[in-house]
């Protein structure tokens, strides 16, 4: 089992997909905790990814088609936004 710590701004690091069968254990702020499936929070990354790719203009791979000067090679998310009884 794995256990990860909810930050104070309400995110987990997370910069990589987890088994989908092993089990997770977050600590949230409120003092509660939550078990899930590695799929469950894949679901999350997969989902905060496509949100960060959305919002800076990037395709559904990561890249930038318009031809740029400079390209970011930071196109990954870190940290992945949990709330007690997501994945319900």
């Amino acid at each position: 089992m794995i256990t990860l710590q909810q930050d104070a701004d309400g995110f987990v690091r997370m910069n990589r997909h987890y088994p989908a069968s092993v089990r997770i254990r977050i600590a949230f702020n409120d003092g509660s905790t939550g078990e899930f499936s590695g799929r469950t929070l894949n679901n999350a990354y997969d989902a905060a990814l496509a949100e960060f790719r959305a919002r800076n203009g990037l395709d559904a791979r990561g890249f930038n088609r318009v031809p740029a000067s400079r390209t970011n090679s930071g196109n990954k998310v870190d940290f992945v936004p949990v709330h007690p009884g997501m994945g319900e």
